[in-house]
């Protein structure tokens, strides 16, 4: 996830196969961080994939957070994570040796 504002970056969890069940962990995650930071959030861009459940969005509007999904192929959207994704591939993973 990243803020807008802050451009700062929360790493929320990483796996190679996300699914419903993980996902909507990482949704409590996200409400349980940004309450010990004393942090806010209105709005959440989200894509439209099939693994993001009901009790996703339930989650993060018990928590005050709009879900506005993203249109479909319009990368420009959420063009500050589109950028952050390319730079971190041109910036880290080009530059490793396997």
């Amino acid at each position: 996830m990243i803020e807008h504002a802050s451009r700062r970056i929360r790493i929320l969890g990483a796996t190679a196969h996300p699914n419903a069940p993980w996902v909507t962990q990482t949704a409590k995650n996200l409400v349980m961080d940004l309450e010990d930071r004393c942090s806010r959030a209105r709005f959440l861009i989200q894509d439209r994939d099939g693994k993001f459940p009901a009790l996703f969005d339930a989650i993060l509007a018990d928590a005050g957070i709009e879900v506005a999904l993203s249109g479909v192929r319009i990368p420009r959207m959420n063009t500050v994570m589109e950028r952050w994704v390319e730079t971190c591939r041109r910036e880290l993973l080009n530059r490793t040796l396997v």
